[in-house]
């Protein structure tokens, strides 16, 4: 019981989506004895279903953040039957026997009538009535918690993170970076080898959009908001965050990833939207301008230098993204003055 309200309190005392997928994951693997519990999401690729890992955690082992960078669109929903079953008639949980004979247990999270989250633990036993009791009043806390944060931290629109949130999640990312660049006896071997990761904004716009509410109308507008919105959660990795700023802007943050992969991610987003068939629309496209972060800077100076790098993508045939730190280097923007509250070219 102990062990149990500990967990409660734990999960309870975040502010992030993030640390209480950890915080689930955490205590329904000691809870429930489990060798992995892992936290889903479940997300549709033209037309088909996917399971995709969020976090992670292994019997002996901490949770993690699981980073995808390859692009796959994740696990296909259709290799596990008795979860579609479960999840087409709406029921609390499914129970399997994988092909390597570990025992499976889902729990979709059920908002309504819709679940976009699962909840999967593998043991080499079945899974015992008090256990799945156990695990099932940890999901409904943690359903109802993730409901709270939902509420106040989303866009009513796009479902994605709005800009009230965006300053909290902001100082999170520069005081990481922050500790990421001091040097602390015995970390100088963990700086060497992570050296080249670092935080990344990325600011998104929609070209032309004002032309598509002027021909097709403000439904239309909004819904090419919405599959964006959608493309963008399906492209980005689960521990990165995305935000809806208003119309048609969007801005990203990157966890800590290289120079090469903070490319490879944002080109696989901007493709996937120029690929992408929007009804009655057609084709629509987005530009980008990103920056590295500095620990140093303010989220304002930050910000002014993704914008600076999104107008230059703008301005220069848009569809194509943008990094300030190459277009500084190349000579294409020039700083020439700067404090903690803007820069100015």
């Amino acid at each position: 019981m102990d062990s149990l309200l500990k967990h409660m309190v734990d999960m309870t005392g975040h502010r992030d989506h993030a640390m209480l997928d950890i915080s689930v994951i955490s205590a329904v693997q000691e809870l429930a004895g489990a060798a992995q519990a892992r936290i889903m999401s479940i997300v549709s690729v033209s037309g088909q279903q996917y399971l995709r890992a969020r976090a992670s955690i292994e019997k002996g082992c901490e949770a993690r953040l699981e980073d995808v960078v390859d692009g796959g669109p994740g696990e296909p929903l259709a290799i596990h039957p008795e979860l579609i079953s479960c999840l087409a008639e709406h029921r609390s949980h499914a129970e399997a026997c994988g092909a390597d004979g570990m025992r499976l247990l889902w729990l979709p999270i059920w908002f309504g009538d819709k679940a976009s989250t699962c909840l999967e633990i593998r043991n080499d036993q079945p899974f015992c009535n008090d256990a799945i009791h156990t695990v099932s009043g940890i999901v409904g806390v943690y359903r109802n918690f993730q409901n709270l944060l939902d509420y106040s931290e989303r866009d009513s629109l796009t479902g994605l993170l709005n800009r009230k949130t965006f300053d909290d999640q902001m100082k999170r990312m520069l005081h990481s970076a922050h500790e990421q660049d001091l040097r602390l006896p015995g970390q100088m071997e963990r700086r060497q080898l992570h050296g080249t990761e670092k935080q990344w904004l990325a600011v998104v716009d929609v070209d032309h959009f004002k032309a598509v509410n002027d021909k097709f109308g403000h439904l239309y507008g909004d819904e090419v908001l919405i599959l964006i919105a959608n493309l963008m959660q399906t492209s980005f990795r689960s521990q990165d965050r995305v935000f809806r700023f208003g119309g048609e802007e969007f801005v990203v943050l990157l966890r800590s990833t290289t120079p090469e992969n903070a490319w490879k991610i944002i080109e696989r987003f901007r493709t996937n939207v120029e690929n992408h068939d929007f009804p009655q629309v057609g084709r629509v496209t987005v530009s980008v301008g990103f920056v590295s972060i500095n620990a140093y800077e303010s989220p304002v100076v930050t910000l002014g230098h993704a914008d600076q790098a999104l107008y230059y993508a703008k301005s220069s045939g848009r569809n194509r993204a943008c990094h300030y730190d190459d277009l500084v280097s190349h000579g294409v923007l020039k700083k020439v003055t700067s404090n903690d509250i803007a820069e100015f070219f």
